[in-house]
């Protein structure tokens, strides 16, 4: 997978110079904090069909380089991936941090047009989301393997020659579909990574059709490891995360 070396390649560096404070692992998301202060969170490991990973007897990393935990984003155990992407998100936080904010999906919206009518197709089902848009009679196609929702043969399909906005779940990069499922976009479509776990890291995209990336930065380093340990998830985290964005550059 490109992507995940991509992501190692992004941050290995900064990873040398930090050990690994905590590992958090809570039902909804896992946090890593690291021995600078730094703090990432990335939703809590699936297996492609849905499942938990199963491997919890899971390597200690705390008090080790964090460069040890980062090879884990190379490897397929779900649960060693998202240990590493929060991992990456808390490497690459200081950036993340300095990045704009979208809070209500104004960006998101306009920029694709979506209240325009586009049509949209989702990977991960995002409930406000998907409320919002059935109320405003957005177009939408949604696939979701851990709800049984949506069916794949179909939706890759609409990906071709329907849909003209793909939200994506960054989780597709724990269960290591993203790559596979952007092989099905069409010339037209433009897709957006959505989720507190999205690594706010543009270069590591560059070799995808992804046009936007919309994450968290973690403002509270205390809360968010409160509401993770808690079993929180998206909206436990939200008093204690900022929404953050990047749109790439529209080819002209």
């Amino acid at each position: 997978m490109i992507l995940n070396q991509k992501l190692f390649e992004s941050v290995c560096t900064a990873a040398v110079r930090v050990t690994v404070d905590q590992v958090m692992i809570g039902l909804g998301y896992t946090a890593v904090s690291l021995s600078d202060g730094g703090i990432g969170i990335a939703a809590t490991g699936v297996a492609i069909d849905g499942s938990h990973s199963g491997n919890m007897d899971v390597v200690d990393y705390e008090g080790r380089p964090a460069v040890d935990l980062l090879e884990g984003i190379r490897m397929p155990d779900p649960m060693l991936r998202t240990m590493a992407l929060a991992l990456i998100n808390a490497l690459s936080q200081p950036c993340a941090l300095t990045l704009p904010e979208d809070t209500r999906n104004r960006i998101l919206f306009d920029r694709f047009g979506i209240l325009d009518g586009a049509r949209v197709a989702m990977v991960g089902y995002f409930p406000p989301l998907v409320r919002f848009l059935e109320k405003k009679q957005i177009p939408l196609s949604v696939i979701d393997d851990t709800r049984g929702i949506g069916d794949k043969k179909t939706f890759y399909r609409q990906l071709g020659d329907w849909a003209q906005v793909l939200i994506l779940t960054a989780t597709s990069i724990v269960n290591g579909t993203m790559e596979d499922i952007l092989c099905h976009a069409g010339p037209g479509l433009e897709t957006v990574v959505l989720g507190p776990s999205t690594p706010m890291l543009p270069q590591a995209f560059a070799h995808l059709p992804v046009h936007m990336l919309a994450g968290s930065a973690v403002m509270d380093r205390e809360g968010a490891l409160k509401a993770v340990r808690h079993g929180g998830g998206t909206r436990a985290l939200k008093p204690f995360t900022r929404k953050v964005y990047w749109c790439f550059e529209k080819a002209s």
